[in-house]
């Protein structure tokens, strides 16, 4: 575990891919963030967003072919922070969501960490 992450931040992560969601509850971990929760489907991540407490969501944009938006419009709501992971760059993005913080896949480890500092910071 490196010295990154904040410790004790836990992290909300939303990814349809089974083993990119395992690969980056990992890779969260070695940043030295807890996985508060983790959602394959956009019903799931719905329910979880509410009920669960977390310091940051990482959302992929495109989950089994929905958009994340009504995920992203709950967090918002509660006032934590979000990224979005994509394939697709920032012109992916749901418009209204076109200013926020977006990891292109496939990412690294450095650059994870990286951009969960600066949203964090509110940067």
């Amino acid at each position: 575990m490196t010295a990154t992450g904040p410790s004790g931040r836990s992290v909300f992560l939303v990814e349809d891919e089974v083993m990119i969601r395992m690969m980056v509850a990992d890779m969260l971990e070695e940043l030295g963030y807890k996985v508060a929760a983790e959602a394959g489907d956009i019903t799931e991540a719905l329910r979880l967003a509410q009920a669960t407490e977390f310091d940051i969501a990482i959302l992929d944009v495109n989950v089994n072919g929905k958009v994340i938006s009504p995920v992203a419009d709950v967090i918002r709501a509660k006032g934590c922070p979000f990224i979005f992971a994509t394939g697709y760059g920032s012109s992916g993005l749901p418009e209204q969501y076109r200013d926020r913080p977006a990891l292109q896949k496939p990412f690294q480890l450095d650059a994870l960490g990286k951009t969960i500092e600066a949203a964090l910071r509110g940067g």
